[in-house]
């Protein structure tokens, strides 16, 4: 089983698609990743030898910010946000969409469940 920054990859999978599993890199990086170490991408993650793993750490290690950094560095930029009080960060402190999407109906991913409001009896005269 192969191990790169601290995520067991699959080992029925290619390596393009194994790679994928890493936090901050996708399908377009793993495929970069694998032709300067000189893997060919359909090779599963099984049949990695182990230099052609160590190449792609050591490749990884120097060029591509993963997983427990590039999760901080995120987290970093969206309490600058907040601190500074942009309307991005309002939206963050809220939870509400950051890019204009329509809250009066759909935005049930960033609001959570529907919080139902009972009627008030009206009093009578």
């Amino acid at each position: 089983m192969a191990r790169i920054a601290g995520i067991d990859l699959p080992k029925n999978k290619r390596g393009v698609i194994g790679l994928t599993y890493i936090f901050g890199i996708g399908l377009s990086t793993a495929k970069k990743i694998l032709d300067d170490a000189g893997i060919h991408q359909d090779k599963k993650v099984s049949e990695w030898t182990d230099e052609e793993q160590n190449a792609i750490r050591t490749f990884i290690n120097s060029n591509i910010r993963v997983e427990g950094a590039l999760r901080s560095e995120v987290q970093l930029n969206i309490k600058r946000l907040t601190d500074i009080n942009s309307y991005r960060g309002i939206r963050h402190r809220n939870g509400l969409p950051l890019r204009g999407q329509r809250t009066k109906t759909n935005a049930r991913t960033r609001k959570g469940k529907r919080k139902t409001i009972a009627n008030k009896k009206m009093a009578t005269k």
